[in-house]
């Protein structure tokens, strides 16, 4: 288990990281790149930061290439922002997690493309027949939105928990 340092550590080489890439890298090997994970050493001496980069293989190996070339910069950087001892020695590593979701995705839309044309028919002749008992019954369809309403009025009073303070 990592300890809290070690953890705030990795999440500052993240942020320094990914804005330096975007920001102040001029490598024209270095595009399309996205930082996923940082891992740090207990001893704090290395660092693996894990990027993905969209393209063909050619492209990602290119890109690791110059990302490992700009490393004393960015480590430069990383010095600047935290204060530890030792700066965190960078390594790149290639990430192929997202690459294997879209892979997963693709398989499973070959593999089930009937099962979801029939949620597909399901979903748009039960939204027919709501419009058909709708029309048919508007007494029922005001008794939903008075309850829609209560609900709202409800909400309306308690604070909401996802917006924290500003500091």
């Amino acid at each position: 288990m990592s300890s809290r340092r070690v953890l705030k550590a990795a999440q500052a080489i993240r942020e320094v990281v990914s804005m330096a890439i975007i920001a102040d890298l001029k490598d024209p090997r270095i595009k399309d790149v996205t930082v996923t994970l940082v891992e740090v050493s207990p001893d704090m001496r290395q660092a693996k930061v894990h990027v993905s980069v969209m393209g063909d293989e050619t492209k990602q190996g290119l890109c690791i290439r110059g990302l490992q070339s700009s490393a004393g910069y960015l480590q430069q950087k990383v010095g600047n922002r935290i204060d530890t001892r030792y700066t965190p020695r960078l390594q790149f590593v290639l990430d192929k997690g997202i690459q294997h979701a879209l892979l997963v995705t693709r398989i499973l839309e070959e593999v089930l493309p009937a099962e979801r044309e029939q949620h597909e028919q399901a979903a748009s002749a039960n939204a027919g027949e709501s419009e058909d008992t709708s029309a048919a019954d508007p007494q029922e369809s005001l008794s939903d939105a008075v309850t829609v309403d209560e609900t709202h009025e409800s909400d309306q009073g308690s604070p909401d928990k996802s917006v924290e303070d500003p500091v």
